[in-house]
């Protein structure tokens, strides 16, 4: 009870107490932002009961399941193979530095052990643990920094209304105040339970674009509670206030092949890119799309050279386990990592935009040259602003010619083998 007690007043001091109007990032959310920019690299991991069922996170909707029956998963929902150690080896061998993970999805149950709702792995499964802990836990130990996925959508919350009209910003049906309060207690719990904890992950907004959410209360909770979190929102649209970072649904920054990113122009956060490795975001036993490790790399170097983080996500199994098509695919990649690191953490994007070849990072008077798709016997950088003293691959640290000209710099390749991932050469510039 005196949890209970202290975690509402803290609710209720920082709503009272949040200052309105332009969001001002404290000192401590600044450095954050520039530790995420340097990580470049995430795991993002879709896991709940929809996993029983094999057909991805959106099952209980896109099969009409009632909420009533589809709650019954919970009762035999008993991933006793998941191992946090694990995973959290997983995302450091491929070379990934932060993780961010589903805590509440929309179907509306906790992966989080939560005094707010029944309907939680901890009190509503025969596993009665919760995996966010221990994942926690391991996390500070190994230093992997830890983001939590929040839905700000609920299919089958009464509070919530699903489906109901919505006027003067709230639902007709339901009891909107009750629900925004829910999402609060529950940020709450994860803000101060769970240590080490550096990002919120919030998606659903576009399911009601004319509804009041209450932000400037639910993101000044947030930042009061810890000002070095940082907050992104999956809202497809320009970045609103009180947001620390902008995010990308499958898409480049720039890009818009999916239909997300239409209403998305990008803005001076900090950026980032998130991607599925095979075509769904939870586990579903029929998706045999899996991206390769080349196309994974080409994702993460593409994403470094528009100056955003790559979140690749994975969805495991009901047992807990990450399967081996992932773990394979990632290995590879973490190979690479190791060989080319320096080329994607710490780095910036280049101000020469992607080229037919590839992109460009940059770290201070370091310029990394990743050419993914050879165009011959040289490349060309147009509007290359510094002068470059050296160009050497960062391979094996080959010399190579190149000419700088008032209208950009060659480059010149024959001669040298071409690795069939990505040629990575280093330029020095005054």
């Amino acid at each position: 009870m005196k949890k209970l007690l202290s975690i509402a007043f803290i609710v209720f001091y920082t709503a009272t107490t949040f200052a309105q109007g332009s969001y001002a990032p404290a000192q401590e959310n600044l450095e954050q932002r520039q530790k995420f920019q340097d990580m470049k690299f995430g795991l993002f991991i879709h896991w709940g009961i929809y996993s029983i069922l094999g057909d991805g996170e959106w099952v209980m909707h896109n099969k009409h399941i009632p909420y009533d029956s589809y709650k019954r998963l919970a009762g035999f929902f008993t991933p006793q193979q998941f191992n946090a150690k694990e995973w959290v080896q997983f995302a450091k061998s491929a070379g990934m530095k932060y993780i961010t993970i589903t805590s509440r999805h929309h179907d509306g149950f906790s992966m989080f052990g939560t005094k707010f709702s029944p309907y939680n792995i901890v009190d509503a499964t025969p596993y009665h643990k919760d995996p966010l802990m221990e994942l926690a836990r391991e996390c500070e130990k190994e230093g992997i920094e830890l983001h939590f996925y929040y839905s700000l959508l609920d299919w089958g919350r009464p509070d919530y209304a699903f489906g109901s009209e919505i006027r003067n910003g709230k639902p007709v049906k339901g009891d909107w105040d009750s629900y925004i309060q829910f999402m609060k207690n529950q940020l709450t719990e994860l803000i101060t339970k769970y240590r080490g904890v550096k990002g919120i992950w919030f998606d659903g907004d576009w399911e009601r674009r004319n509804v009041n959410w209450h932000y400037d209360e639910i993101y000044g909770l947030i930042h009061r509670l810890n000002p070095a979190i940082m907050i992104g929102n999956n809202h497809h649209l320009a970045p609103k206030d009180g947001e620390d970072f902008q995010m990308f649904e499958k898409d480049l920054p720039g890009e818009n092949h999916t239909g997300f990113s239409g209403d998305s122009k990008i803005g001076a956060l900090p950026l980032e890119t998130c991607e599925t490795i095979n075509g769904s975001w939870g586990f579903n036993i029929n998706d045999n799309t899996f991206k390769s490790s080349k196309q994974i790399i080409h994702y993460l170097v593409g994403a470094a050279g528009r100056n955003a983080n790559f979140l690749l996500n994975i969805g495991p199994m009901p047992n807990g386990k990450i399967q081996p098509e992932f773990t394979d695919t990632l290995a590879i990649v973490g190979k690479w990592m190791q060989k080319n690191s320096e080329s994607i953490y710490d780095t910036r994007g280049s101000y020469v935009p992607p080229q037919p070849w590839g992109v460009i990072t940059v770290k201070g008077k370091t310029q990394y040259v990743h050419i993914m798709q050879p165009q011959g016997n040289y490349i060309f950088i147009p509007g290359q602003k510094e002068k470059v003293s050296k160009a050497v691959l960062l391979s094996n640290s080959n010399t190579l010619k190149f000419k700088q000209l008032p209208e950009g710099v060659f480059i010149y390749t024959d001669g040298i083998a071409m690795d069939g991932v990505d040629t990575v050469i280093k330029l020095t510039v005054d």
